[in-house]
């Protein structure tokens, strides 16, 4: 009989990733369930040599989990069956691959030829974007406020908090496989390997995950606070591409963003502070080589 190894994140759904986790206890009947904590194992290189075998693996948590083990597992060349149990909040990546919450997807199609974004020296793979602006102050304030209360976070108040009275736009270079366009007062940057961020957002619709050109689309969103703050809502639908003069889209396998002062940027949800700029890549056959050890 097989044994399912299932790392969860004890932090992912409000604290609740364990417990959420143990309902595969129902759904996997085919198999043994072990579970292993994603913040406690070993170097993946010793994981998947020592405890996983051949054994098909299942990662439990949200996107912040799923970005956490495709940085980590970066140069390792998984041959085992990846499957993903979605326990987190937002859970864009699985709303954009079209899994509903409680089912079991295999996702090894879709946790490789990953894009690639640098910041501050330093490189990261990416599952669904990288935001600049706004998303990356709601990531910080967020970041914050799990600090004081295990209470869900409600990321589009804070956005929308933010657009009232505390974020300040920024002028901006966009610069797109060697193009550049200069834009004033941004609110939102992010680079879209998937359509869905923050919850539900869709800043770029038509963006295709696993797209066979590997092509990566950068929305800005620029203007006035309170023709933005009217246009805000409808990136939930995508309605807000037809805001032609608050809202420009480009596509292309290099973007650089470069902001006039520091703020945050996110990467699936992981904040890095007081950055002036990132560039992102889409994968290529070149940075995919990577050392067989499972």
């Amino acid at each position: 009989m097989k044994t399912y190894c299932v790392l969860f994140n004890p932090k992912s759904d409000n604290g609740m990733g364990k417990k959420s986790a143990e309902q595969l206890n129902e759904i996997l009947k085919d198999g043994q369930v072990e579970y292993h904590d994603v913040t406690a194992i070993p170097p993946y290189e010793t994981f998947f040599k020592e405890t996983l075998g051949d054994n098909p693996l299942v990662i439990c948590g949200g996107d912040g989990t799923l970005n956490r083990f495709i940085n980590d597992t970066a140069n390792v060349r998984i041959n085992n069956d990846v499957y993903y149990f979605a326990t987190g909040s937002g859970n864009d990546f699985l709303k954009d691959i079209g899994g509903e919450k409680g089912q079991v997807v295999k996702i090894n199609d879709y946790i490789k030829n990953l894009p690639t974004v640098y910041v501050d020296g330093k490189e990261y793979k990416f599952l669904n974007n990288v935001g600049f602006g706004i998303d990356g102050y709601c990531c910080e304030v967020g970041d914050k406020l799990r600090e004081t209360t295990d209470k869900p976070i409600n990321y589009a108040g804070i956005a929308v908090k933010g657009l009232l009275f505390k974020y300040k736009p920024t002028n901006a270079k966009i610069t797109v496989d060697g193009k550049t366009y200069e834009f004033k007062k941004v609110w939102l940057a992010p680079t879209m390997h998937g359509r869905f961020y923050g919850g539900g957002m869709m800043p770029t619709p038509e963006q295709k995950r696993n797209d066979p050109e590997g092509t990566l689309s950068v929305m800005v969103m620029h203007g006035g606070k309170f023709s933005t703050l009217l246009a805000f809502p409808k990136i939930f639908k995508g309605e807000h591409v037809n805001k032609k003069k608050l809202v420009s889209i480009f596509t292309g396998k290099e973007i650089t963003v470069e902001f006039d002062r520091p703020v945050a940027v996110q990467v699936d949800g992981e904040t890095i502070l007081g950055m002036t700029t990132y560039t992102a890549k889409a994968a290529t056959v070149a940075e995919e080589k990577q050392e067989v050890v499972a």
